[in-house]
């Protein structure tokens, strides 16, 4: 039974392998609205490489034993992983994987935590840096000085710096989705130096006014205390630079209600709001808070694309765990970049891990 659930399945995966192939046929030709995928999934996006799904789902039938299992179907979390093999799959075979980007919380390490020295992902991420991978961490975490970066990424700053890598500015942090840029320097005080805006910050980047800026962050801002108002939320406002965001007292949670009504309320008065048509936005979930930031990840992981000297969309990976539209701000990367949907730190190890194997098993 299980032999003919393999055959069933991985046949349906062929099919499915093939309706993206045909959308990156007429993604080329200019007519992506007359791919039989696109008439099947109206919202689909673009695919920047072939997706080997076949293989992906061989390699993940082994591994979770899917067609073995006799009541319980192919889980939404059993296609999220085959399409992530899948990616690096594709990637790795055409040896194309340039840069990898990252989430921070829950993707690199848990939420509110930090890249501790005993993290298991840094041996990872040090393996990418020593095959001349660039590395990214673009975060929603905004501040305008090195120290904070260094107080969540202290483990792999201090690895960086104790390891035998022969090119070190391969690292970057990108900051506040798109809005600061830090490179590794092995002589700055915390391991970090702010990036000159004319190394990385894109055109359409420079239209950005601070009039618009400031206009769009004041309607967040009084979005944000509506929703305060009318939910009775136990939180403190907090405005920055490029962000405004609530937040709770210390040992306070709030409910996934309230922070999913925050955040559809405030991209709805975002959406109708002129400011919110002028500038690229993003109000996101951050799993006890809710904030609103200048630009979104999709502009953050094109920069560092550009300040590693233009690195197109089909040589990089973002990995994150935010991918749902509704208030998750990894979503916007897939415009940028290939994609992995990792659901916790310990699944980002299980890709890397994969990244490993399949380019050892590269002829």
């Amino acid at each position: 039974m299980a032999a003919n659930a393999h055959e069933r399945y991985a046949q349906i995966m062929r099919d499915v392998e093939l309706l993206i192939q045909d959308h990156i046929a007429h993604q080329k030709s200019g007519t992506p609205h007359g791919s039989k995928l696109k008439l099947l999934v109206p919202s689909v996006g673009i695919f920047f490489t072939p997706l080997p799904m076949q293989d992906a789902f061989v390699w993940q039938d082994q591994r979770r034993c899917i067609s073995s299992r006799r009541f319980v179907a192919p889980s939404f979390n059993d296609i999220r992983l085959i399409l992530n093999t899948a990616q690096v799959m594709s990637l790795i075979r055409a040896s194309k994987l340039e840069l990898v980007t990252f989430d921070g919380d829950v993707t690199l390490y848990e939420d509110g935590h930090s890249l501790s020295s005993d993290n298991p992902v840094l041996i990872r991420l040090m393996d990418l840096l020593r095959k001349g991978t660039r590395v990214g961490i673009v975060t929603a975490a905004g501040y305008t000085e090195a120290e904070k970066y260094y107080e969540r990424l202290y483990g792999l700053l201090d690895a960086v710096a104790a390891s035998d890598i022969a090119n070190t500015a391969q690292l970057v942090v990108m900051g506040g989705e798109s809005s600061y840029l830090y490179a590794y320097s092995p002589t700055a005080p915390h391991k970090l130096v702010a990036v000159p805006e004319a190394d990385w910050k894109l055109p359409e980047m420079s239209t950005w006014s601070e009039s618009n800026i400031v206009e769009l962050l004041d309607a967040a801002e009084a979005a944000l205390q509506d929703c305060i108002s009318t939910l009775r939320m136990p939180v403190s406002v907090l405005r920055k630079e490029r962000a405004v965001g609530i937040f709770p007292s210390k040992g306070t949670r709030l409910a996934r209600e309230q922070l999913e009504e925050t955040v559809l309320v405030t991209q709805r008065t975002l959406d109708m709001h002129p400011a919110g048509k002028k500038i690229p936005w993003c109000a996101f979930n951050g799993g006890n808070d809710v904030f609103v930031d200048i630009g979104n990840k999709k502009w953050g992981v094109m920069a560092c694309q550009r300040y590693f000297g233009g690195i197109e969309g089909s040589r990089s990976l973002h990995v994150g765990d935010q991918f749902l539209s509704a208030g998750a701000n990894d979503f916007k990367a897939r415009l940028a970049s290939t994609t992995a949907w990792i659901a916790s730190p310990a699944e980002t190890v299980q890709l890397l891990d994969e990244i490993a194997q399949l380019s050892s098993l590269k002829p």
